[in-house]
């Protein structure tokens, strides 16, 4: 078996580039999504100074006393702004939580964090950044599905994309944890893709086409980008969901924390994930049924724990 391709795409010759550079980003874009599900970009709008200012304020945010940060949970919202403490996602199919916390902001209606001040224009700023970056590589892929290049653009353009920073807290009695306890268990994303910024550790594990886990050491200034359910659906499973996981750090590091912040770009809750025409043949069979994103994001809430 060959090794993945895991290329690393420059952004920037796809928005600033010829008509042949542009073909030829969405060409490598689209083989990687078949072959390791997912790619690394740089040139992405994010420098390094804005990248540090982020961790910093995630930091801050999750060094917050628990009683601080629990004024900031809305379980009514499923998760979807603000705060939720460790214990409440649970991977799909899984027994056990997930050991994290984390914090989510949208499009609109976040809660604001008095206690970190510059907290709330920095995920502001980095939300804002990602969206635009993913709506470059939403048209990169829809030209490596022979769609108009916008196709996507009207589905996610306000739509219900998260920002989410995660805190995986230091394992201060790793002995006491269930023996299915880690990070993030095995997963697929929901959304369209993700936008993974860096990581503050190691950790983050790929499933690979050929059923081996890859870990991933992307630059801290790398952007790591993957296929969610929804863009998997409308495709037919052209493009397919990358399972990954998050494991626990060795033993002697267990006692350290791991902070990582995704960007989940989703489209509006009315946009039509049923399969692409282009995409079912007599190969192919249409395997999923009919839904929208606003469904199936209901649904996976539930499933994860999230929702009741």
């Amino acid at each position: 078996m060959s090794a993945p391709y895991i290329p690393c795409l420059d952004l920037g010759t796809y928005i600033n580039g010829s008509e042949a550079q542009r073909k030829q980003f969405s060409d490598e874009l689209g083989r990687a999504f078949n072959d390791s599900g997912f790619v690394t970009i740089t040139n992405h709008g994010l420098d390094q100074e804005l990248i540090d200012k982020l961790y910093r304020n995630i930091q801050a945010m999750f060094g917050l006393p628990s009683a601080v940060k629990q004024q900031y949970e809305r379980p009514e919202l499923a998760g979807q702004r603000g705060y939720t403490s460790p214990g409440r996602e649970t991977a799909k199919g899984a027994m056990t939580a997930d050991l994290k916390e984390f914090w989510q902001i949208g499009q609109d209606d976040n809660l604001y964090l008095e206690e970190v001040p510059e907290f709330n224009n920095v995920t502001r700023e980095i939300f804002v950044k990602l969206e635009e970056s993913g709506k470059q590589l939403l048209r990169a892929i829809a030209s490596y599905l022979e769609l108009p290049v916008t196709y996507f653009d009207q589905h996610v353009d306000k739509g219900n994309s998260i920002l989410r920073g995660i805190h995986y807290f230091p394992i201060e009695n790793p002995d006491a944890l269930p023996a299915d306890a880690v990070r993030a268990g095995a997963h697929e994303d929901i959304n369209l893709i993700t936008l993974l910024i860096g990581a503050s550790a190691d950790g983050l594990e790929v499933l690979t086409r050929s059923d081996e886990w890859l870990p991933i050491k992307a630059g801290h200034t790398d952007i790591v980008v993957n296929v969610g359910d929804m863009l998997q659906r409308l495709t037919n499973n052209k493009l397919r969901s990358t399972t990954h996981r998050v494991v626990n750090p060795p033993r002697e590091l267990m006692k350290t924390s791991r902070y990582s912040v995704p960007f989940f770009l989703h489209p509006k809750a009315e946009m039509d994930l049923t399969s692409l025409d282009s995409c079912i043949d007599a190969e192919h069979p249409k395997v999923y049924s009919d839904m929208t994103a606003g469904e199936y994001l209901d649904e996976r809430l539930r499933e994860i724990g999230l929702k009741k």
